[in-house]
């Protein structure tokens, strides 16, 4: 009995085998499809009124010419292919000859917002080979603008031009020009810059962002105090508006010269001569560490008392003992003394004083005293030599 079961399955396993055999062969027979028709990004979104290209590749491992059709493409929808810039309908492939199209959709303008899906069908030498795309529609953001800024409030003199780094948004799905705008507090000027330009206007892209310098300066003396600046992006109905300050300190401002005005005096050669000096402030802020310092000829000596001034507040002065010692080499004429006023917190000033040097007056009676002695001693060589 069990003899009689092994035959049956050895019988059975031999049919099986002769069975598939034909199956695999009639497989084999079958045309093998070399076609590759791929598109890097086969799904793409777009917005209502824009349009979408598909970059399509086409392989094939024997040379053939491949005709191309797009099948099920929404009604109202229009499509064209392109490649080498012409409209294409067939492209020739080979082994080591791709080719690359472009697949470009145009959307009509009252497309609902939703999702789209076609094929494009490339029929080579054997069967057509089938690529499914995507096109997922949303509606379109209406334009919207946006400022972004580094530091709103800058510090400075009167002097000093204000420089605010900002960032200008499209976040709008159109591109949009951009008209720039500034209202200022008055005694300042305002420039837009991009990339070093000066500019009125700027060209955003659709989700576009762009770096700009606003510049305010001053242009007439500012007492301290904070001042806004309104600057306003405006492109049809998008608008964007910031409000920058620019916050002007206070800043010294010295001035040197004599008691009565005048920048000059004398001066005896090998004797020290004081001369009286003010130091006013006429500026917006005190001066603090109000440092004395002197250029003066070689061999000279300069002093000052006091030597430093701790504050000198707005709109007052400090007189200041100017000590001056000519060389003993110094010879009679004018000689110029540079005199300096640096405080901690400002510009130095400094002013030319001239020095008129004289001869000492006693050194002119000595002089007299020896021209007397020689003419009585002449005088009385005479007398007597002229009596013999």
């Amino acid at each position: 009995m069990r003899k009689a079961v092994s035959i049956v399955s050895l019988v059975s396993l031999v049919l099986l085998v002769l069975t598939a055999v034909p199956v695999f062969a009639q497989d084999g027979d079958q045309p093998q499809n070399d076609l590759v028709l791929f598109a890097k990004y086969p799904s793409q979104e777009a917005a209502i009124g824009d349009n979408v290209t598909f970059d399509l590749t086409i392989q094939a491992d024997t040379p053939q010419t491949v005709r191309l059709e797009v099948q099920d493409l929404p009604e109202g929808w229009t499509s064209t292919f392109r490649g080498g810039g012409k409209i294409v309908r067939a492209v020739y492939v080979g082994p080591e000859n791709e080719a690359s199209v472009d697949l470009r959709i145009e959307l009509p303008d009252d497309v609902m917002p939703k999702t789209y899906q076609f094929y494009v069908v490339a029929y080579g030498a054997g069967d057509a080979v089938s690529l499914p795309l995507e096109v997922i529609v949303q509606e379109k953001l209406p334009p919207r603008l946006r400022f972004d800024v580094d530091l709103p409030t800058l510090r400075g003199t009167s002097n000093t031009t204000f420089r605010f780094n900002v960032t200008l948004r499209n976040e709008g799905d159109e591109e949009i020009t951009v008209n720039l705008l500034a209202d200022t507090p008055p005694g300042f000027e305002v420039a837009f810059k991009l990339t070093g330009q000066e500019v009125t206007s700027a060209l955003l892209g659709a989700n576009e962002s762009k770096r700009l310098s606003i510049e305010a300066r001053p242009y007439v003396e500012l007492p301290a105090g904070s001042y806004p600046i309104t600057v306003v992006a405006q492109g049809g109905e998008a608008q964007a508006t910031i409000t920058l300050t620019a916050e002007v300190t206070g800043q010294p401002d010295l001035n040197v010269t004599g008691v009565d005005g005048r920048l000059s005096g004398q001066a005896y050669v090998g004797r020290e001569t004081t001369l009286k000096l003010l130091v006013q402030n006429t500026g917006s802020a005190p001066a603090r560490g109000v440092e004395l310092s002197a250029s003066q000829p070689s061999g000279w000596k300069v002093e000052f008392d006091p030597e430093r001034i701790d504050e000198i507040p707005t709109g007052q002065q400090v007189e200041v003992t100017m000590k001056v010692r000519p060389s003993e080499q110094a010879i009679a004429g004018d000689y110029m003394i540079t005199v300096r006023a640096r405080p901690e917190d400002g510009a130095t000033e400094s002013a030319e004083f001239r020095i008129t040097v004289k001869t000492s007056t006693m050194w002119g009676l000595v002089g007299v005293a020896l021209i007397a002695v020689a003419v009585f001693v002449v005088a009385l060589a005479v007398m007597r030599f002229g009596r013999r």
